[in-house]
């Protein structure tokens, strides 16, 4: 009887940690993560690499998406229940309340913060808060009025590049330039201009493959707020070739060498040319190859930057 107690109780504990995964959703706020630690290692005054202050600024900021995720979760209860692909999540599903959700929420996001202020500096800590804010009560709600939505999430979504450069720099302005280095404040805007207009064709294509699901849930994601058209496609184009010019600039500011531009170059064409497929083809096929492409062309690009790092 002791031994089935134990095992109930292990059972209990193990599936309330796959909920609160479930919850952060840790693939997508590792990735987030993942382009906040690149960018704080790619600040020229980062010359060498603190594994504790790493570790710290990843903690952090897994907290704070984690903290945005769930309010998301919480706040979209009844909507993802009506979708194939969410209706398992731990709130939708009914294995937790969404007070747990909001509770969790709050003390993550504000343990999250407070670390980012302790650790790091406080103009990191303010956009982290500004970014949190800004997904769950703006993004969140406007999702279902207005595909302007899409451009307003895009902000929050690239504002992890700049607030990994922040915490390492303690500069905000574009017009500054880092202490002790000749390279513009501006590089920093310019990573999180790359990871802003990637989230469009990335997220249109994630749309039009799952446009039923949305569609059924009341969300207007695409362009006009409707089904999958040619506009869809043209836009993904349009964002897909701006990713071009704005990824010379890296270079341009001097924090990554020649190689590294051209692999970046060739990372924005390929995602040009699976635009212009879609473009062609208009078939949920050829938007999944749009979304793969876009996921395999965050991780290339950042860390060909900071491979060849300049400074």
């Amino acid at each position: 009887m002791k031994g089935s107690l134990n095992k109930s109780t292990s059972f209990s504990f193990v599936s309330k940690v796959k909920d609160y995964f479930q919850l952060v959703k840790f693939t997508l706020s590792f990735t987030v993560v993942f382009s906040c630690v690149i960018c704080y290692l790619l600040a020229p005054n980062i010359v060498y690499y603190d594994l504790k202050m790493i570790v710290l600024l990843f903690i952090a900021g897994l907290l704070i998406t984690g903290s945005a995720n769930a309010i998301n979760q919480a706040a979209e209860k009844d909507t993802d229940a009506l979708m194939r692909r969410t209706s398992k999540r731990p709130i939708a599903d009914g294995r937790m309340s969404v007070s747990e959700g909001y509770i969790f929420a709050f003390l993550a996001g504000l343990i999250g913060v407070s670390m980012m202020f302790y650790f790091f500096n406080l103009s990191s800590a303010l956009l982290s808060a500004f970014s949190l804010f800004l997904y769950s009560y703006i993004y969140t709600p406007l999702k279902k009025i207005s595909s302007l939505s899409v451009i307003i999430g895009g902000l929050p979504g690239a504002l992890p590049c700049l607030i990994g450069w922040v915490a390492a720099t303690d500069l905000i302005s574009p017009f500054a330039v880092v202490r002790g280095t000749d390279i513009s404040n501006g590089a920093g805007w310019a990573l999180f201009g790359l990871q802003f207009l990637w989230q469009f064709p990335h997220f249109w294509a994630i749309a039009w493959v799952s446009h039923t699901d949305y569609n059924r849930a009341g969300f207007k994601l695409l362009p006009g707020g409707g089904a999958p058209t040619k506009i869809t496609a043209l836009q993904s184009i349009a964002y897909a070739v701006m990713m071009i010019p704005v990824g010379i600039l890296p270079y341009f500011f001097n924090i990554s060498g020649i190689i590294s531009l051209w692999i970046v170059l060739v990372a924005n064409i390929f995602i040009v040319i699976q635009c212009i497929r879609l473009y062609i083809e208009m078939d949920v096929n050829a938007a999944r190859r749009v979304m793969f492409s876009s996921y395999i062309y965050l991780p290339i690009v950042l860390l060909a930057l900071l491979a060849y790092k300049t400074h």
